[in-house]
Formats: C-alpha cells, sequence, structure tokens
C-alpha cells in the first residue's frame, strides 16, 4: 500500500513445463536490518533467479540499462542551489519486479511474467517499463534524464536504477508527479534528498549550498583496508615521488607476497570517490593505477598514502552555490612525456560550475605543443556537451539563466592559430569560431587544473582544491 494506491504485481502464471524448455533455478536470500541499537527490526526475504545459468539468446537477449552520469546529476544539483530549487527523493520498492518480460522463460510450474532480482535483463526490463510510464505522463527524455514542462513549472526526474531524484520549481507539479509515480509502482517518499549512491547531501538554502560528501563511504574504504587508525596525510601524493614499472619484483617470491595485497581493489574502492566527489586524489589515482599487474611495496605505499590523505579530508565536501551567476569555466593543464614508462604525454582539465568541479584526462601526443591543444581541445569538446546538455533540457528558455561557457588555458593566445601540426585541428577552430567557448590565457599559479597534473606543495594544492 502506498498513499491510497494499492500496487499489485503478477509476477508468475502456472504452466506445465515443455520439454525443450530449460528451467532456470533459484535460490532464497534472507537479510535484516539492524537499529541504531544493534538489534535487527526489519526481515526481508528475496526469491531471485540464479541467472548465472543463464545463456545468452536463448534465456535472454538484452541487458544493458541506461543510468544517469554522475557529471549530469552534479549539473543539475548546481542549478538547484542555484535557483533554490526543491530536491525530493523516492525509492521504488522492489523495482525489478516491475519489468515486464518478452523472453519466454518457463519454470519448472512457474511462468514469469515479470523480471525477479538476479535475473541477466532485470535491470533492462524494470528501465523499460519506468520509461514507458513516465513518457505517459508527459515527460520528455534527455541523456537518460526526463523532465517535464508546464508553462514555467519544470520537474526533472533523475533516475539511477531504482534511485529517483526529483528536482523541481514547482511543488504542485511535483506532488501531481509524485502521485502519478505511486499509481504504477510501489514507491517509498524519502522526502528532501539526504543521501544518493553513497553520497551525503547536505544543504543550507539561505546561502544557495549544496554540498556533497562520501565520508561514510570513505570510513567504510578506509576499515577494508584496516587504514581506519592510520596516520593522517597531508597529500594524496608528496613531491619527489618516483613511481615506474623498473620496480616490478624480480624475483618469484617476492611476486607472490605482492600478489595478496589487494591493490587492484583499492584502487576501484577509491576511484569511485574520485568519480562523485573528490577530484583532488585523480592525479595519483592516475598514477597508481599503471602497476597493477607489476606492483612492488613501493606502489602499495603509494596508494596507502591516498587512504590517509582521505582519512584527513573524509569531511570534505563538493560544493555548489556561492555564485552570482551560472558560469561554466574549464581549466586545462598538459605535461609532455609525464609517463616515465612509455613517454606518454598527459592533457588534462577540469571544470566547475556554481563552485563545483569534475575532472577528465587524456594522454598521447608526440610534442610539448601538441599535447597543449589535445588538452585544449578536449576541454573544448566537453564544454560544447554541457552546453548541449542544459540547452536539450530547456534552461535557456525555461529558466532564461544566463550562462557562460569559458574554457581557460595556459596557453599563450598568438598561437591558437597555429594548429596545423595537430591530428584534428579542425574541431578544435570550429568550436571556437561557432563561439560555443571563449579561449583565454591564465597563469600558471591560478590554473585549477595544476592539481590534476602534477604533485603540488600543501599549501598551492589546498588552495587550488579549494577553488574546486
Amino acid at each position: 500500500m502506498a498513499g491510497s494506491h494499492e500496487i499489485r504485481v503478477e509476477i508468475h502464471g502456472l504452466v506445465e513445463l515443455l520439454d525443450e524448455v530449460r528451467p532456470i533455478e533459484y535460490k532464497w536470500v534472507f537479510k535484516k536490518r539492524i537499529d541504531t541499537d544493534g538489534k535487527a527490526h526489519i526481515y526481508k526475504a528475496w526469491l531471485v533467479a540464479k541467472g548465472f545459468c543463464q545463456i545468452q539468446g536463448v534465456d535472454y537477449d538484452e541487458t544493458f540499462s541506461p543510468v544517469a552520469m554522475l557529471k549530469s546529476i552534479r549539473i543539475l544539483l548546481a542549478v538547484a542551489a542555484y535557483h533554490d530549487y526543491e530536491v525530493w527523493q523516492m525509492d521504488v520498492k522492489m523495482a525489478f519486479l516491475n519489468g515486464n518480460l518478452s523472453e519466454d522463460n518457463d519454470w519448472k510450474v512457474c511462468k514469469l511474467l515479470k523480471s525477479i532480482y538476479r535475473l541477466k535483463q532485470a535491470s533492462q526490463s524494470w528501465n523499460l517499463s519506468l520509461d514507458e510510464v513516465v513518457k505517459r505522463f508527459g515527460f520528455i527524455k534527455n541523456k537518460n534524464l526526463v523532465y517535464k514542462v508546464s508553462g514555467s513549472a519544470l520537474v526533472f526526474l533523475v533516475l539511477y536504477v531504482d534511485d529517483i531524484l526529483l528536482i523541481k520549481n514547482d511543488t504542485r507539479m511535483l506532488e501531481a508527479v509524485k502521485d502519478s509515480l505511486r499509481k504504477s509502482f510501489l514507491m517509498k517518499d524519502l522526502g528532501e534528498a539526504a543521501y544518493i549512491l553513497g553520497i551525503k547531501i547536505y544543504r543550507d538554502r539561505s546561502k544557495h549550498i549544496i554540498g556533497l560528501s562520501q565520508s561514510t563511504y570513505i570510513d567504510k574504504v578506509l576499515k577494508r583496508f584496516n587504514m581506519h587508525d592510520s596516520k593522517k596525510g597531508f597529500l594524496p601524493m608528496s613531491l619527489g615521488t618516483i613511481l615506474s614499472k623498473t620496480q616490478c619484483p624480480s624475483t618469484t617470491d617476492e611476486q607472490k607476497r605482492m600478489s595478496e595485497i589487494p591493490y587492484a581493489f583499492a584502487i576501484g574502492s577509491i576511484m569511485y570517490a574520485m568519480i562523485c566527489t573528490r577530484p583532488d586524489v585523480s592525479f595519483a589515482l592516475s598514477v597508481t593505477i599503471r602497476y597493477q599487474s607489476c606492483l612492488v611495496k613501493g606502489h602499495w605505499i603509494a596508494v596507502k598514502n591516498i587512504l590517509k590523505y582521505l582519512r584527513r579530508t573524509k569531511d570534505v565536501f563538493l560544493v555548489f552555490g556561492g555564485e552570482e551567476e551560472l558560469v561554466v569555466k574549464g581549466y586545462t593543464n598538459a605535461g609532455f612525456k609525464t609517463d616515465k614508462d612509455d613517454s606518454r604525454s598527459q592533457a588534462r582539465f577540469v571544470f566547475c560550475l556554481n563552485g563545483g568541479a569534475s575532472s577528465k584526462q587524456e594522454t598521447l601526443a608526440d610534442s610539448a605543443t601538441e599535447v597543449e591543444y589535445i588538452a585544449a581541445s578536449e576541454a573544448a569538446k566537453e564544454a560544447v556537451w554541457i552546453r548541449k546538455f542544459v540547452s536539450e533540457l530547456v534552461l535557456f528558455r525555461a529558466l532564461r539563466a544566463h550562462w557562460t561557457f569559458t574554457v581557460i588555458i595556459s596557453l599563450p593566445l598568438y598561437k591558437l592559430r597555429n594548429l596545423g601540426h595537430t591530428n584534428n585541428p579542425n574541431i578544435y577552430l570550429e568550436i571556437i569560431d561557432r563561439g560555443d567557448v571563449k579561449i583565454c590565457k591564465v597563469h600558471t599559479d591560478l590554473n585549477v587544473a595544476d592539481p590534476l597534473m602534477k604533485p603540488l606543495p600543501q599549501s598551492k594544492f589546498e588552495a587550488h582544491t579549494k577553488t574546486m
């Protein structure tokens, strides 16, 4: 029961097992929820399919299920902070049970009409069902987000599997959307958004600020690798740190000993934090990630230094807000042959919108000048993507927001036309000529992308990360 709407889901129908049909087995999964006193207060049981037994082309065809990109979510939260929009969260109970199956899945006595958990196609089936429902409500789909406009009223629906964020500027329209969802699915209204994907959402509406933190997730990572009582680090990677494949173990005993270290697991755990809210560790992570198949004690120490830094800064927030206007600023930086193992170059950029930031990196160039242009070109393309994203969400028309897209690069301006040696200079020139981005010069000491390229002194590193 959800509100006044009762949802009945017919999961299966009884049928006879045909000789040519191979049934898929199932199992029961039991879980208990612990309250703040450490006592179990909720007991749950799931009947799940043994999806690992399914054969592609026989039991299922497609499994892909689109979700909202994290950078799309960050953009919308930056907009919500600026315009003081409501950010609401809803959860779909038993989401995968709402997915309709197109495959002919016959079991011993039950033929599935709806998907159940751990079926290979369960996520895609649920996504298709939700997509059909929200389009019926009048929503328009864009980049795995959907939105609805009615005059000056606007609602965004952000979907990540079964987690739903509703961002709106009209309370009545929000309630209508929530009521429509309840009529089709068993929903749980979680109120104002507080957590999504393990990310804590903090809000100060008086200052038009939204902050994102992963302190709880970082605590779990630290305990996972026994670093919760370690010393606190001041930098993710210290000045003078040198890592290389030439340091790889030379003896069989050393290789065996290093293979027992959860190096790749630690890298993956840190990467999720970096992608979501912690661009400040991206350089250190990009260096240590190269040695997963050839590591020594020094590589593992470098990873633990990142964890020590995260322990000291676990309560840091990625903050959106405090800006007078919505300005997209991109900072680029590049280094020629910075990889000591294969002499590859690195080109990186970071974009800031209403105070928050996201970063990316690209590599491969033949000269110092070329890698600078590659960095600027990639940043320009990212700026175009952001511009297209917000344009298709009708922010320009419905919100009348004044957006400025600026890519700041640390190149002398007179070189901007000297692109004949690059692989594809036409894209870069076309973006500039169209006026999609503005190119200007910034002093090296003011380049926010500098921490993404190399280790920095603590004072300079902290100054740049505060700008992010």
